[in-house]
């Protein structure tokens, strides 16, 4: 299967070096720099929203109550804890033959569907956390969704390749392993070693979210 030359994931990511690792081939050291990609991946209208969230004065609205950062630290793990548990599960249903790919496609895409759904709604109430704490902190969170909306194109573009790269691992391996049955074990642990690393991927603006409430705890 020929896939497309794009890689998933930030440079040097675990991601990306866990699908470098099962397509037999060495990570890609030179790439535009991230600043020169954004730059193509921004039109003009993100530019204007991003220079908006920059260039926003402190809100006169008094700051809300906020539900402190122990809640905020617990609604993460609760969150990363769950999608974890769920691509740890495996496949809800078997597969037809030892070769049949379904099963494990279907499974990615049902955790990527619920990875974009619950890691995105955590980074709205973490955004939200951040516009109560402080002027500053709220310029933070206007800035991320700008960014969030721009970018997620791109992201799901590039994370779509996943269960492409999965598949090509997969079917290597099934040509590879002829009549012995135990590689279906080796590839269920790529399959969650690498979901599990699309999920710290996903995690990574939220982290940071979270990483801003712990400079500017409450008192």
């Amino acid at each position: 299967m020929q896939l497309g030359s794009s890689s998933p994931g930030v440079a040097g990511s675990e991601l990306t070096r866990l699908l470098a690792r099962l397509a037999d081939a060495p990570p890609v050291d030179v790439r535009p720099a991230f600043a020169e990609r954004l730059g193509h991946w921004l039109s003009w209208t993100d530019a204007i929203s991003l220079s908006t969230a920059l260039n926003a004065g402190p809100s006169d609205a008094a700051p809300a109550r906020s539900r402190g950062l122990g809640g905020d630290e617990a609604d993460f793990q609760r969150v990363r804890a769950a999608l974890s548990a769920s691509i740890a599960a495996g496949p809800a249903d078997a597969e037809a033959s030892p070769t049949d790919f379904s099963p494990y496609r279907r499974h990615c895409a049902a955790r990527q569907q619920a990875m974009l759904e619950a890691v995105g709604a955590l980074r709205q109430r973490l955004r939200d956390a951040l516009s109560r704490r402080a002027p500053s902190l709220a310029r933070l969170a206007a800035l991320d969704a700008v960014m969030d909306q721009a970018l997620a194109p791109h992201e799901r573009r590039l994370l779509a390749l996943v269960p492409l790269r999965l598949q090509s691992h997969f079917e290597r391996m099934a040509r590879a392993a002829g009549d012995d049955p135990g590689w279906t074990a080796t590839f269920r642990d790529d399959l969650d070693h690498v979901l599990q690393a699309e999920l710290a991927h996903r995690l990574l603006p939220a982290q940071g979210l979270l990483d801003a409430l712990r400079t500017h705890p409450t008192t």
